[in-house]
């Protein structure tokens, strides 16, 4: 068990986009050969878990280490790094800051401290620990999905002010260079994969965005056991999204599927052959996930790219994998949490070298099939 200590990030930090890309052979191969190279961007927007620490003061002061990274998708970030390392054919961008901050799987508000201010009110009005409604202004949440509170309730309208300023400062910091550094990167995927499918006579660019959820929720004492509803769990392995139905087919054409049907079995089939699972059902479409901001955001940035260039053979996806925190963590690790505690589990290299491996492998196989 690491030290139930909570995680920060030292004051002032600025993130650069160089600290939170990654690709195989970096030192033997440049960002423009390995965008040449690849074929699918990974992006993790909850990846990071370490808070800035010019907000530790507005920490609520029943946050826990467990409850700071449960709160979090933290498993994804070493497992990402691995089969970055692994792969030629994948670039990965990693939000260094923790969804606290403010979550980029979430349209981000016109006015983010003015979403915060009422996230807060409303929070303030519930009560501690209560349940509280935060549709519309859960970019950034004082509070879990547990409504365990992250952040203290300001004591004066002064307070108040004062927080909402940090938060939005700190997000300059690192939050935002994540959002800048993945639409950046989508852009110059866009480019450089269009003009090699135009030479080639067709190529494909997919954007992939990598979260993790557990089955079971915390208690006040720490212990993840808590079971959620059916409708709410998971699969053994991981819900591929497409806004689509459960066989990845248009629901509404309000809200049109990220990539494209067939395609989206195809890697689900890609996925049971490179996890090598023996229940098909481990593997599922669109549940209980529609997928998020970021595959909605990258669906609209590839029609307007085709709008703009209505001759170009590149193919483009986005799709959203949601893993089974419990396996991405492994039995032992999971076990662990089920009990109460402050702490969280250090990672198990063979294991999430296994589950890099897996996840190359259903790349692999799915470029095979598709």
């Amino acid at each position: 068990m690491t030290s139930a200590a909570l995680s920060f990030i030292l004051a002032g930090t600025t993130f650069a986009a160089d600290e939170i890309t990654f690709w195989a052979d970096r030192e033997g191969r440049s960002l423009e050969q390995a965008i040449a190279e690849a074929d699918l961007l990974v992006s993790c927007p909850h990846a990071g878990a370490a808070i800035p620490a010019e907000l530790a003061e507005w920490l609520a002061p029943e946050l826990t280490r467990r409850l700071q990274f449960d709160f979090t998708d933290y498993s994804t970030a070493t497992i990402v790094r691995r089969w970055a390392e692994i792969d030629p054919r994948v670039v990965v961008v990693e939000n260094p800051h923790p969804r606290m901050v403010r979550d980029p799987n979430r349209a981000k508000p016109d006015d983010v401290v003015a979403t915060l201010r009422e996230a807060v009110e409303r929070v303030a009005a519930a009560g501690q620990w209560n349940q509280v409604d935060l549709t519309g202004v859960d970019a950034i949440r004082p509070v879990t999905f547990s409504f365990f509170p992250i952040l203290r309730v300001p004591e004066s309208p002064e307070e108040l002010e004062r927080l909402c300023t940090d938060f939005g400062e700190a997000g300059e910091r690192g939050v935002d260079v994540y959002e800048h550094t993945r639409d950046e990167l989508i852009d110059r995927f866009l480019t450089v994969k269009s003009a090699q499918a135009a030479e080639a006579g067709g190529s494909r660019f997919t954007t992939l965005s990598f979260h993790d959820t557990m089955n079971t929720t915390t208690t006040p004492e720490g212990a993840v056991n808590v079971v959620r509803e059916a409708k709410d769990r998971l699969p053994a392995v991981v819900a591929l999204s497409n806004r689509g139905d459960i066989k990845g087919e248009e629901r509404t054409p309000k809200d049109r599927p990220t990539m494209g049907s067939e395609r989206l079995r195809t890697l689900a089939a890609a996925h049971r052959d490179g996890f090598a699972v023996s229940d098909p059902k481990s593997v599922q479409l669109n549940q209980p996930y529609l997928g998020s901001q970021e595959i909605i955001q990258a669906r609209d940035r590839f029609a307007a790219f085709h709008i703009e260039h209505p001759e170009s053979l590149l193919v483009t996806d986005a799709v959203q994998a949601e893993f089974l925190r419990e396996f991405l963590l492994g039995a032992t690790a999971t076990a662990e949490l089920q009990t109460p505690g402050d702490g969280w589990p250090e990672a198990d290299p063979t294991h999430i070298d296994a589950i890099a491996q897996a996840c190359k492998a259903s790349w692999d196989r799915y470029r095979e099939t598709v």
